[in-house]
């Protein structure tokens, strides 16, 4: 079932939060955050039945926490939070400043309220009593293909589920459609307490480096984190890839995990089961690392994915498949299977449910996505330098075939990877297509330019064989691709994967790389998957 686009972001809300709450009161909440009373409503003790940064999603009973913007404090916006229902309010001494004297509703102090809010968030909706197993995949690339898979493996399990990240959250097959990969921590311990309401047993949930510095899943106790690996990616937010390692590590401690399965075949999953706190496992494609708990041994191609074994050192096996093409959805499958069995599955339950039901198959939208079948017509979200290269090894050509690949890079975000893409692209593929992403609000021609330059400067020093071509608009690029494709030839749609809308200068503009694809295959007289 799905959620049918609520209206307004304030009725989507009602689905981000329990149906009905006991409440708690007011001051009871201020001695649980550590806020301290101020104004002249020292007396008044409402109920609190919600909470909410947002002042436009507000509803009854909530307490509005008032927090500082980029630009602008949310304090400004205390008399919309109190017509949509506010009837209390948790600020900082800067939000108190732009309160009056006479406000209708008591006002509390914290030093940071985004630091406090998901303790609010977690007494309010009682988290900290009520909630499904978590399960956290966190790393660069695969956190959300994990996820469908565990997901997919609870339910071949018997388990009522849910998920939460960037494509959707579900709980027991009710999906609302997300916008974060994390959503707010207010958010996410209002639609934990909804998914425990609803007898949701589990859920997967994608953690992204985003919602670890932004404390989004703070006061969060999770069953089992898992990592998938790290690349350049969100240097605009940390800096240096280090900094991008010690923001994921902190999901690896006891202070958020009770258990850990890591990848260990980049060196940052070697650091990080070194010093990893809790009980941790770790899990190889690679037979170079022969200390690992687990590896994937007996790989073989099984339609466009592959079959294997997982082989612990002890002796137990899993033996299972994956029908998603590439070994990066080997990784994301095995990591997946081992995070379900760490959480305390039955081995010989966990086989039973890999052979009846094929959990790794699992289709996840714009994920290595299979549009066409001859030629291969692929769309995927790699959106970074690594994740494309694996992409693009991952679609087999026929004989004599090429790889086409059409991409782009994302406007306003790190800039230096634009070229690395580039050549990426130009190393692994045959006919590199550079086009644009999302540009926001960048002017994209740059942007396609220093694509360009990364592609040019390896046909220049190492494949002249390669064509390159820039083109814009996305979809006239896309047609351009399946235009120049024979039957033997597989062609990747790289960047945007689900997403059906492009940001052009904050205005969006509809688009969605699947039916694109689709059209162009069916204009140029080819078939598409059904």
């Amino acid at each position: 079932m799905v959620v049918q686009n609520p209206d307004t972001p304030r009725e989507l809300e009602r689905y981000l939060r329990p149906d009905s709450t006991a409440g708690i009161g007011f001051d009871q909440l201020c001695g649980t955050a550590g806020a301290v009373r101020t104004g002249a409503l020292l007396n008044a003790a409402p109920q609190i039945l919600g909470v909410s940064l947002n002042p436009q999603i507000v509803q009854q009973g909530d307490v509005f926490l008032g927090i500082s913007g980029a630009k602008r404090h949310g304090a400004e916006f205390v008399d919309t939070a109190i017509g949509n229902g506010a009837v209390a309010m948790i600020t900082d001494t800067a939000g108190l400043e732009f309160l009056g004297d006479d406000l209708a509703i008591p006002v509390a102090v914290v030093a940071d309220v985004r630091k406090s809010a998901a303790v609010i968030a977690q007494a309010v909706y009682g988290t900290d009593q009520r909630s499904p197993k978590l399960f956290a995949v966190t790393g660069t690339n695969g956190k959300t293909t994990t996820t469908f898979m565990i997901r997919a493996i609870l339910d071949a399990l018997g388990e009522e589920t849910g998920l939460i990240g960037t494509i959707e959250m579900s709980a027991r097959g009710q999906i609302i459609p997300s916008v974060l990969t994390t959503p707010e921590s207010t958010q996410l311990h209002g639609v934990l307490s909804r998914m425990a309401q609803q007898e949701v047993a589990s859920v997967a949930m994608e953690v992204s480096s985003h919602s670890l510095s932004y404390g989004r899943v703070d006061a969060l106790r999770f069953a089992v984190s898992g990592y998938t690996n790290l690349t350049q990616d969100h240097l605009d937010l940390h800096g240096t890839m280090d900094e991008y390692f010690e923001t994921k590590a902190e999901l690896f401690t006891a202070e958020r995990s009770d258990r850990a399965v890591v990848m260990v075949d980049d060196e940052y999953g070697q650091r990080l089961a070194d010093r990893a706190l809790v009980p941790t496992e770790t899990l190889s494609l690679d037979g170079d690392h022969a200390t690992a708990h687990w590896r994937v041994t007996e790989l073989e191609h099984c339609g466009l994915g592959h079959s294997f074994t997982l082989v612990h050192r002890d002796g137990r096996q899993l033996r299972t498949r994956t029908l998603l093409p590439g070994m990066f959805n080997v990784a994301n499958g095995a990591l997946a299977a081992l995070m379900v069995l760490a959480g305390g599955a039955d081995l010989d339950a966990l086989q039973r449910a890999l052979d009846s039901k094929d959990p790794l198959s699992v289709a996840v939208p714009g994920r290595m996505q299979v549009v066409g079948e001859s030629p291969v017509a692929v769309v995927d979200f790699a959106h970074n330098s690594d994740a494309l290269a694996k992409a693009l090894d991952s679609i087999r050509p026929g004989e004599q075939g090429r790889r086409i690949v059409v991409f782009g890079a994302t406007g306003e975000r790190d800039k230096t990877k634009r070229p690395d893409m580039g050549a990426v692209a130009a190393r692994h593929a045959d006919i590199v297509i550079v086009t644009d992403d999302d540009p926001h609000g960048e002017d994209p021609a740059p942007i396609r330019d220093q694509v360009a330059s990364g592609a040019q400067h390896v046909l220049e020093s190492e494949r002249p064989q390669v064509q390159l071509f820039n083109i814009a608009p996305r979809a006239k690029a896309v047609e351009f691709a399946v235009s120049l494709a024979g039957a033997n030839d597989a062609i990747l749609v790289a960047g945007r994967g689900h997403e059906v809308s492009q940001d052009v200068a904050g205005i969006d503009v509809e688009l969605d790389d699947r039916v694109e694809l689709a059209n162009a295959l069916n204009l140029h007289g080819f078939v598409t998957k059904s």
